[in-house]
């Protein structure tokens, strides 16, 4: 598996969205793309037990 690259994802992603990102925003884009992922690998790496199952409703707060 490789790793990750954001710029290399905008710049496959932008063109598919019909985005058209501009150059003094791409750092930024990127960098938020970066930090997504990095949120999403500690979403994916929790472990969960097979028997767990979705709740029906969230409600946040309870």
């Amino acid at each position: 598996m490789t790793e990750f690259d954001p710029k290399a994802h905008v710049t496959h992603m932008a063109p598919v969205m019909g985005l058209t990102i501009p150059p003094e925003w791409r750092d930024g884009v990127e960098a938020n793309v970066a930090a997504t992922a990095r949120m999403a690998a500690l979403v994916l790496a929790f472990p969960l037990p097979d028997e767990v199952e979705p709740a029906a409703v969230y409600e946040a707060g309870r």
